[in-house]
């Protein structure tokens, strides 16, 4: 009996060997990996160094004399913190709000089954296909006339707008596909539709709406074209302003403006890291369907 299940165990234990392009593969993964974050290396080494290691090394050695003078500069020129958090707060919200819509939408669309929804969803996919640069002039003669213009509001409810957008047109496709059996199982247990969307619908599509949060954040911290057009006041702007004004009003060295970079990308970097099970959860959930 023993002998059989030695037997049975050679082949499961074989199936674990790396092939040879298992090898290929990983190798291949390594190396991009390494090209992908070598700028975001270089980039920490130069906004550690200072003006005369950087002149006299170049942009690609370890900093002689660390230190932070750079990003010192930056953080009082530009007065980061109140950056940081006005780009917090829009991010936040506009990443809760549009996942809101996006469900609700995408509910009434892809499970509600409201007449037209073809033709609805076709008209979303057409407005998100529409550059950023053709909206520019009527929102701003829109918020101009309604008080909005040079606050954070106008901001919020833009680029909410904008991002439910693309929510709905990928959630309503996934909620198209959404189990009958399921709903119908939740109708005949007495489920009304509110019920059904927080106790069914919401549970099941959890790790897709976690992967919306997550882009939803960082497209709308990374955003300058709109935000550069309404937030004029020094008090209301975001970090990719505050390093675009900085850049334009004054002459920086190489090591401020990579110091003034890194500062810039370490939040988008820590949200995305508290955030990575549930992107690999949304990822994997959506190659399973």
């Amino acid at each position: 009996m023993s002998s059989k299940k030695k037997a049975e165990e050679v082949p499961l234990k074989a199936k674990h060997i790396r092939s040879w392009g298992d090898w290929l593969v990983l190798v291949l993964l390594s190396v991009g990996a390494i090209v992908m974050l070598s700028p975001l290396v270089i980039l920490t080494m130069n906004a550690f160094k200072t003006i005369g290691d950087y002149n006299a090394s170049g942009p690609l050695t370890m900093p002689a004399h660390p230190t932070m003078s750079g990003i010192v500069s930056f953080w009082n020129t530009s007065h980061f913190p109140v950056k940081f958090v006005n780009s917090l707060l829009i991010s936040l919200v506009v990443a809760v709000l549009g996942v809101m819509l996006s469900v609700l939408n995408s509910f009434a669309l892809g499970i509600g089954k409201v007449k037209g929804n073809r033709w609805i969803v076709l008209m979303i996919m057409l407005a998100n296909m529409m550059p950023q640069e053709a909206l520019l002039y009527p929102l701003y003669t829109m918020f101009k006339r309604i008080g909005l213009y040079n606050s954070q509001l106008a901001i919020m409810i833009i680029f909410t707008v904008i991002q439910s957008a693309y929510g709905t047109y990928l959630l309503s496709a996934v909620y198209g596909t959404f189990p009958q059996a399921i709903l119908e199982a939740s109708t005949l247990d007495g489920a009304n539709r509110w019920q059904t969307l927080l106790r069914v619908v919401l549970p099941i599509s959890w790790p897709t709406i976690s992967v919306l949060f997550v882009f939803f954040f960082v497209w709308t911290w990374n955003e300058y074209m709109i935000p550069m057009a309404f937030l004029m006041d020094d008090s209301v702007q975001t970090v990719p302003l505050a390093l675009a004004t900085l850049q334009g009003q004054h002459t920086m060295d190489a090591t401020t403006l990579a110091a003034a970079s890194l500062l810039s990308i370490i939040p988008t970097i820590i949200f995305f890291v508290i955030f990575q099970r549930k992107l690999n959860q949304g990822i994997v959930a959506g190659a399973v369907k």
